[in-house]
């Protein structure tokens, strides 16, 4: 009893904090794949305002975030916008995440295609101010990686995710000339989620360990069933850009692929792991420029010659992992 009483109190005061967090950074639309952390934030938000709903899809592929997204939708009777796009709205929009982000690392590019795509639709309805979930995974150990770690490695991980963080929709946001608001990294509602026991956030039911348990547990009552208790599933997975590997093997003849592999090699001192990856170099080589260390003295990644931070586990710049 005195256990649930604390756990109820933890969530009463998660609560809480969240809906002045999302007062604060209320927005006209959210950006919203029907995963917990952005149907908690339709949910908090809706209390306050109207919000357009903005989901987007790779056509003809499968993108789980559709099926979610309107089942949330419907659920606050809010309207939502589903986008299918395209390859050639897709490379289209690589060419502005490789510039904006300054990376060629494909998860990182496939990622904010897609958050890039979701901006441009809610531009186009004229909306200004767009909400996205980004922070509670690193905040609330919402990736798999951490599940079976003991809580003393767990703790120094979380730490590690907290210095890293860097999100995307911020910058992406900007050369559209919007703004992208993110209610879970308000100085708060960080606070409360950094000093939160990691026990809370790893954690066993329903016969699986479950990242962001906290956050299921405040919302339980509140959000359907099947969406509490969503498996996490990164953007590229929802919206479908995760088959792109393959699409990428099919458009790349081997031939080409060794030859340029080779050639950049031996010319930038890079090394391209992926057909996917080589599409995205090259636009990197041609917006950016060959990568160079800023600093010479400073630690750099073994596959790319970039900067890296001393105690970084992968390199922003090409996706090396581990490093």
């Amino acid at each position: 009893m005195i256990v649930n009483t604390r756990i109820e109190k933890i969530c009463f005061e998660l609560r809480s904090l969240l809906e002045e967090a999302v007062k604060k950074n209320l927005a006209e639309g959210i950006l919203l794949s029907g995963g917990l952390d952005t149907s908690v934030l339709a949910v908090v938000a809706s209390k306050f305002t109207l919000l357009e709903t903005f989901t987007v899809a790779f056509q003809g592929f499968p993108a789980p975030d559709v099926k979610y997204a309107t089942l949330m939708a419907n659920r606050l009777h809010l309207t939502n916008f589903v986008h299918y796009f395209d390859e050639d709205e897709l490379y289209d929009a690589f060419r502005t995440v490789v510039r904006t982000r300054k990376s060629f690392d494909p998860m990182e590019v496939r990622n904010s295609a897609a958050i890039l795509i979701g901006l441009k639709m809610a531009k186009e309805k004229r909306i200004n101010t767009v909400m996205t979930g980004d922070g509670c995974d690193e905040l609330f150990a919402g990736y798999s990686f951490l599940f079976n770690l003991e809580k003393e490695k767990l703790d120094l991980e979380l730490k590690k995710l907290w210095e890293a963080m860097s999100f995307s929709s911020i910058p992406l946001a900007k050369t559209l000339e919007i703004e992208a608001k993110l209610p879970y990294l308000d100085p708060n509602f960080k606070a409360f989620a950094m000093k939160l026991d990691s026990g809370y956030k790893v954690k066993a039911e329903k016969g699986n360990v479950w990242g962001k348990w906290i956050v299921r547990k405040a919302f339980e009552n509140i959000l359907p069933e099947e969406v509490v208790w969503r498996v996490k599933m990164p953007i590229e997975q929802g919206s479908g850009t995760t088959v792109l590997p393959s699409v990428f093997d099919r458009n790349i003849a081997d031939v080409e692929f060794k030859e340029k592999r080779s050639k950049y090699l031996e010319k930038d001192k890079v090394i391209i792991r992926s057909k996917e990856q080589l599409f995205y170099y090259e636009i990197y080589r041609s917006v950016v420029g060959v990568p160079h260390p800023t600093d010479p003295n400073r630690r750099l990644c073994p596959q790319c010659n970039s900067n890296v931070t001393r105690n970084s586990t992968y390199c922003r710049t090409c996706g090396a992992y581990p490093i």
